[in-house]
């Protein structure tokens, strides 16, 4: 094998497509729904919320989605991004495993957030608009649109869950320092903020708080639009930009991968180094197990209902069928903020349903353990929320060391934890907490599915 540690593409190699997985399944994803008629939506019912191009990428049927060169330009700051063979990590474990993964935490603002950010962005400001809107967890989406926004000119109002708010004030000073307005979610900004506050003056927020309070913002001025960092399928489609390059890097290797690992909250992270290499199986090239990881405390995919639900607390959104908690749920303040959301995205929870991808959950300070082994091999400080991913990457690398297996595992690190050191200090002091869920939490939240 190659002694290689990494593998850089040239500039010249940033891909040129997003890939839109829709056309190469077996099967099409249900519709979605408008709540008040229980109707496919259309184009129309949308154009509140997002400019006409994004709506038009939601239900593409075009394989490859051009990038425009107002996109690239910006993406070429960090674009294309290292592909790691973690070989200290692999000594410390003592497997024959080869582990590589795709760091995405060399953007500027830290995460892989602004592969979405970056376009959503850009065609906004095609279209005439003057501001945006949207929700953030532990601020890795809220500081790439404040970002973007800076890129092209638009003024950016972030909702940010109260308890990554307080957990995470430096996340939320980078957003300022984009020139973002920044409020802890809930707030006494919106009549759904107030609402909650009124009957829950502690409440520690969730991600789909936070969405109602960004798009009943956005409806309620013609000049302002939504926007989101995971979850639809225009989000997962820009994406994609991992797992292109990542195929191209492996293939410099010789390497096919047997394992590939990737956190999930609403999706993104996951869809987007996977679909690629799904295409590839797909067309039977290649036959890697795609294994989502989930957070224990907030498990959608392992513990949630698929069925219809709203992507909001407050009803807002249209309804999507997903892998679902229920749109009342409120997840325990888990440090990973990112993947706090009651729902998975409809369009990988098809594709889970398919039998195409597999789903597992972590514990909390398994999580932080793992980054902790990551940082102390491969010398970077990972996220909470890749974190999930490392842990079950160890424990896939360690049933190798036992079975002897040489397989090869791909994961993303999709953004550092410089602004989570607070929870890894809790975390070697033996005072991180470790959420559990009682089934009575879950039942009770489902019980507001709509229809139920």
């Amino acid at each position: 094998m190659s002694e290689r540690t990494k593998v850089l593409l040239d500039d010249s190699r940033t891909p040129r497509n997003w890939y839109n997985i829709l056309p190469d399944l077996p099967a099409p994803p249900p519709p979605v729904l408008h709540p008040a008629t229980l109707q496919p939506v259309a184009p129309d019912d949308l154009a509140p919320l997002f400019p006409m191009a994004l709506i038009a990428q939601e239900a593409s049927e075009e394989r490859f989605v051009p990038i425009p060169d107002g996109v690239l330009d910006v993406y070429r700051l960090w674009r294309p991004t290292p592909l790691i063979r973690a070989r200290r990590l692999e000594r410390s474990l003592g497997t024959p495993a080869r582990i590589y993964y795709k760091y995405e935490g060399g953007s500027p603002s830290g995460s892989h957030k602004p592969n979405t950010a970056i376009p959503q962005a850009y065609y906004n400001a095609q279209e005439g608009v003057r501001r945006l809107t949207t929700e953030t967890g532990a601020g890795q989406w809220g500081s790439a649109l404040a970002f973007a926004c800076a890129q092209y000119g638009l003024e950016c109002e972030i909702w940010m869950v109260r308890a990554s708010y307080d957990q995470k004030p430096y996340r939320r000073s980078l957003m300022k320092v984009y020139g973002a307005t920044v409020h802890a979610s809930p707030s006494a900004v919106t009549t759904t903020g107030s609402k909650i506050l009124a009957h829950d003056p502690g409440c520690t927020g969730s991600l789909g708080i936070a969405i109602s309070e960004a798009v009943e913002v956005a409806g309620q001025h013609d000049d302002t639009r939504y926007a989101l960092g995971s979850v639809l399928n225009h989000v997962l489609l820009h994406q994609t930009v991992i797992g292109e390059e990542a195929l191209e890097q492996l293939a410099v290797l010789d390497e096919t991968p047997d394992v590939i690992i990737g956190c999930t909250g609403g999706g993104s992270n996951f869809a987007g180094l996977a679909f690629p290499f799904l295409r590839e199986k797909l067309a039977g090239r290649m036959s890697p197990v795609l294994r989502a990881v989930e957070p224990a405390a907030c498990p959608s995919f392992t513990r949630g209902v698929y069925a219809y639900d709203f992507g909001d607390a407050a009803g807002f959104t249209p309804m999507m069928k997903m892998h679902t908690l229920g749109h009342t749920f409120v997840p325990d303040p888990i440090h990973a903020g990112g993947l706090r959301y009651h729902g998975m995205s409809p369009l990988l929870s098809h594709i889970h349903e398919l039998g195409l991808v597999e789903a597992v959950a972590v514990g909390q300070n398994d999580c932080f353990e793992a980054g902790v082994r990551f940082a102390r091999t491969e010398g970077i400080v990972p996220a909470p929320e890749p974190a999930h991913a490392l842990a079950a990457t160890i424990a896939e690398a360690l049933r190798c060391a036992e079975s002897g297996e040489e397989k090869v595992i791909l994961t993303a690190v999709c953004g550092h934890g410089h602004f989570d050191l607070p929870a890894y200090e809790r975390h070697l002091a033996g005072r991180l907490e470790d959420f559990t869920l009682p089934q009575d939490r879950i039942d009770a939240a489902l019980s507001h599915l709509p229809g139920a």
